[in-house]
């Protein structure tokens, strides 16, 4: 593996174009367009624009193909975000220039990216940084000091700000020399399959932490107590409702269904069902 490319090795252009996109980081979560489906898939776009603006200047198919492999789902804790930004600009940047390159392993790692990263980043900021911040701040507004405010408003802050700017930067200059190697070895598809692996790993998480039903029909037995249809779908396959309530969410997405409308849909199946009295 060849050295990782050195911050002040950057061209001033690529300098240019990753301090512009520190500075966007910070409106990623204002970009909820895309409601829960897309999150801030379209403020990752606005992001990353000065990146993609740039690459593909003469390329505009090769632009809106990167505009529409960026109107995806996104969501990352903003301190630690800004690596895949990056990281992402830089393999755009390759997508642009070499003509072998599979611009589908930008959305597989991306994708990959979000769970770990943000496993790293919730636990740090959210679950350790923030209480100890809340802890001194609080300690010092309660004897009435104005300092409780602000130390927590800086001790947050300042390291999240910091990591925030240097990670933008060692995204793209690792994700520079690393691309260049595997695509050398031949290691990309590997890397786009188990990234792919990964993704598809959290959405089956997620789909079985959320998604929820829980029948209360009951079939009354005399002289035992009622068996109730839940514990039958849990013997035939647990989760077997929810489960198929994604499947049949995502067929309708393949098939262009308004995002929308299927929520509704889904809203007004959840209102009937429990007016029947089935959930």
């Amino acid at each position: 593996m060849s050295d990782i490319i050195k911050k002040s090795d950057l061209s001033p252009e690529d300098k240019k174009m990753l301090t512009k996109i520190f500075w966007r980081s910070f409106t990623i979560f204002a970009g909820r367009s895309g409601g829960q489906v897309r999150q801030h898939g379209a403020a990752f776009i606005w992001v990353m624009l000065p990146a993609l603006n740039r690459y593909y200047k003469d390329d505009p198919e090769g632009h809106r193909q990167a505009l529409i492999r960026h109107a995806m789902f996104y969501n990352i804790t903003q301190a630690i975000g800004t690596y895949c930004m990056g990281l992402v600009a830089s393999m755009e940047k390759e997508n642009s220039t070499n003509p072998d390159f599979d611009p589908q392993s930008i959305v597989a790692i991306k994708t990959a990216l979000m769970g770990p990263l943000s496993g790293i980043g919730d636990s740090f900021f959210w679950g350790v940084l923030r209480v100890i911040a809340a802890g001194v701040g609080i300690s010092l507004a309660s004897s009435g000091s104005i300092l409780g405010p602000i130390l927590f408003l800086l001790i947050y802050n300042i390291p999240a700000i910091i990591c925030r700017y240097e990670l933008t930067f060692a995204g793209f200059t690792m994700g520079e020399s690393f691309i260049s190697e595997i695509s050398k070895d031949g290691l990309i598809d590997v890397f786009t399959k188990c990234a792919s692996i990964i993704g598809l790993m959290m959405i089956g998480g997620m789909t079985a932490a959320n998604v929820k039903f829980t029948s209360i029909v009951e079939f009354p037995i005399v002289g035992a107590d009622p068996v109730t249809l839940q514990s039958y779908l849990d013997a035939v396959f647990k989760g077997l409702v929810p489960l198929g309530l994604t499947y049949g969410c995502l067929r309708l997405m393949q098939k262009r269904v308004n995002q929308n409308l299927i929520l509704v849909g889904v809203l007004a199946l959840a209102i009937v069902l429990a007016l029947l009295g089935i959930v």
